[in-house]
């Protein structure tokens, strides 16, 4: 049997308030951002001083580029999704593996189709607020750390477990600075679109904890229920 709602997403601890909290300072964040740069056509003081350095030092190493922004594109998103929901799925857990798929779609969806048009950010021609690829890369790392670091897990697997979540971070950070030093987003590009993805993945998990709570008295009803005469 599947455990829908044996498991919430986010526990019985606090980690609920937590949730709820850390979507509404990315929702904060993503707004404040979006209006402080709308229309804009260049960088301000901050991006350039931290965006400089990473594009001389970075930008004359183009197939490394390629490389680093590499684990932000459609492909590897793909497939990390599928082998996360794959193992929810061996596991029983059928919420968390909605999770591992539905995340980085929607996360880039609310990017490419709501955010970016609405705040019209531009660099060298092209929308760029928030960054799709830092939603994708950062939207994998929070769903990995919501199902499989998170408590309650085995003590045993803890150590494997936290290095497989330094390892994304380590990924998500190479992302961010190939797409700077590409010269495809600012550095607040890549704070909205982390943003955006840490709120999706908060924001799903919540409605997923709160359908599973929905669902299972229903059932239960519905398997008390005498059968047709």
């Amino acid at each position: 049997m599947w455990r829908w709602a044996g498991r919430p997403l986010l526990g019985t601890g606090p980690e609920r308030r937590w949730a709820v909290i850390a979507l509404a300072w990315c929702v904060v964040v993503v707004v404040a951002l979006g209006v402080l740069f709308a229309h804009h056509r260049r960088a301000d003081g901050f991006d350039r001083l931290i965006d400089e350095p990473i594009v001389s030092w970075l930008g004359p190493h183009h197939t490394l580029l390629g490389w680093m922004e590499y684990p932000g594109t459609q492909v590897p998103a793909v497939v990390v999704s599928l082998a996360l929901a794959l193992a929810c799925l061996l596991g029983r857990r059928l919420n968390g593996a909605i999770l591992a798929i539905t995340a980085v779609f929607i996360a880039t969806r609310i990017d490419d189709w709501l955010l970016k048009p609405l705040f019209d950010r531009t660099y060298l021609g092209a929308l760029v607020y928030p960054s799709g690829h830092t939603s994708s890369v950062v939207a994998i790392t929070a769903t990995y750390a919501l199902l499989f670091v998170i408590p309650p897990q085995q003590a045993r697997t803890r150590p494997l477990r936290l290095a497989g979540l330094a390892v994304l971070l380590g990924i998500t950070v190479i992302t961010v600075l190939g797409v700077i030093g590409l010269r495809w987003h600012y550095l607040t590009d890549t704070i909205g679109g982390a943003a955006v993805a840490i709120g999706t993945v908060c924001a799903l998990a919540l409605a997923l904890d709160w359908a599973a709570v929905r669902l299972t008295p229903a059932r239960a009803a519905g398997r008390g229920s005498p059968g047709p005469g």
